[in-house]
């Protein structure tokens, strides 16, 4: 049976998103104690500040005409929750519970999962065994194609199983991811590449595959340049709201004007305790659901 989400790509305008609030997910000082040096954050985040920070990111999403959906809290969930593009992934034949390469976080799959399937969205399956997926190794660049980062955080095996899933229609080109900071860091095939319309992506290419770049010029697609200096801090970050119009984090100007010389609407969030700390952006604080 299909199930129409709604365009499959990463800029439509976004109608419907899944989010796990910082109550939820951060719950309380003690929490926040026990589990941020475990998780590998630089530091341990501020509770009331990431509270102000995300009702920010609420506002946007929300006049930007997105239905929130807030995902609930749930056994076995960490700080990480909050990031909840990573742990679900939107098929045509509906959503797909990955098996999460980052072990602490292999409950989240299902707990969303189970959140959303209650609310009427199919469940086409999960990734099992020795498979390995993320979220943010993922990115639609039309509905019958599917680019995929294989790295530490998903690997052949878990794409093979994604393949039968999504469908015979959905054709998935997968990348190799380089090693960069190694196992422990947070880097997908999102950390170097946001789409922002049919024919607009930010990007940071030297951390990208060859064949990547010249794919995506084949397709017609124009760069926005990441300067290395805004690497670290997220300039490559960034979720498209709609074409053209997107939300990144602070801090990183030159890309901002680069996006904004393209004529690209910017929404410039404050995120020091939740996206950096955690290294999770606008893009990993969010699963969009259904794009127009």
């Amino acid at each position: 049976m299909t199930f129409d989400f709604g365009a499959f790509n990463n800029w439509g305008s976004l109608k419907k998103v899944a989010i796990r609030d910082v109550d939820t997910a951060f719950a309380s000082d003690a929490r926040i104690d026990a589990e941020w040096k475990d998780l590998n954050f630089h530091a341990r985040p501020d509770l009331a500040n990431a509270r102000t920070e995300y009702a920010a990111v609420e506002a946007i999403l929300a006049g930007a005409g997105a239905e929130l959906i807030r995902l609930p809290a749930g056994e076995g969930l960490t700080l990480d929750s909050i990031y909840t593009h990573d742990a679900l992934i939107v098929t045509p034949r509906g959503l797909v519970k990955p098996r999460m390469g980052k072990p602490q976080r292999r409950k989240e799959s299902e707990v969303n999962g189970a959140a959303l399937e209650k609310l009427g969205f199919p469940i086409a399956g999960e990734i099992t065994g020795e498979g390995k997926v993320e979220g943010g190794d993922l990115v639609w660049i039309d509905r019958y194609t599917l680019l995929a980062g294989v790295g530490y955080r998903t690997n052949l095996e878990g794409l093979r199983q994604l393949g039968e899933l999504a469908g015979p229609d959905v054709e998935i080109l997968w990348f190799d991811m380089p090693h960069y900071k190694g196992r422990s860091d947070v880097f997908h095939l999102m950390s170097c590449l946001s789409p922002l319309d049919h024919d607009l992506a930010v990007v940071y290419p030297p951390l990208m595959a060859v064949r990547q770049i010249e794919f995506l010029e084949s397709r017609g697609i124009r760069f926005v340049e990441v300067p290395p200096e805004e690497f670290d801090t997220m300039g490559c970050n960034v979720l498209a709201l709609g074409p053209r119009h997107a939300m990144m984090v602070e801090g990183n100007p030159e890309t901002e004007r680069r996006m904004r010389a393209m004529g690209v609407r910017v929404e410039v969030i404050k995120g020091t305790d939740i996206c950096r700390k955690g290294e999770g952006g606008p893009t990993c604080m969010t699963r969009p659901l259904v794009r127009g």
